[in-house]
């Protein structure tokens, strides 16, 4: 994809969200199932408003995350929401911490214990400041509300069966099968 000018938002409902251990259900309606190893930033206090050097005082911490995505639909579909809002299809854990550089952290994504995605990121296109500032121009952000800051290069296919694991240094490793 093109370096986007401002970045791309979706909504996940809350319905989506899993822990560290729980199953990725796989919905027999999609066709090809993909990871996307991402932060999360973790929203601390009711944010409007905020200028990104101010951001970092509203967030309570950073997690990591598997933005589940039902790839067929999301490229059907022209938009994002349908294919990335499917029950279980936000893992989130295993911990939350704030004593991280959110933007200086190694990335990893293993698929039954293949490193498939391996970044930093340093190498977002957005760092996590302006991402919050962003969103919290356009809509209120709550607490425990999440921001997904985008994913590495090397996304890729998950079949039933399959162990997948998100490390984010710092933060610990995030597992989960799919069902």
């Amino acid at each position: 994809m093109p370096i986007p000018k401002n970045p791309i938002l979706f909504m996940k409902p809350s319905t989506a969200v899993i822990e560290n251990g729980d199953d990725i259900a796989y919905p027999p309606q999609v066709k090809e199932l993909h990871y996307e190893a991402e932060l999360a930033i973790v929203i601390g206090k009711k944010a409007k408003n905020v200028p990104a050097d101010k951001a970092k005082s509203y967030i309570a911490g950073y997690t990591c995350a598997n933005d589940v995505t039902a790839r067929e639909q999301q490229r059907s579909d022209g938009q994002w929401t349908r294919s990335k809002s499917y029950d279980t299809f936000c893992p989130l854990g295993p911990a939350i911490v704030n004593d991280i550089d959110p933007d200086n952290a190694n990335i990893k994504l293993r698929l039954n214990g293949e490193v498939k995605q391996s970044s930093s990121t340093s190498n977002m296109i957005f760092k996590t400041e302006e991402l919050m500032s962003f969103i919290s121009n356009i809509m209120t952000l709550n607490p425990g509300d999440v921001i997904m800051t985008g994913t590495p290069p090397g996304v890729g296919e998950m079949n039933r069966g399959d162990v997948v694991e998100v490390e984010i240094e710092g933060i610990g490793i995030l597992k989960n099968q799919v069902k």
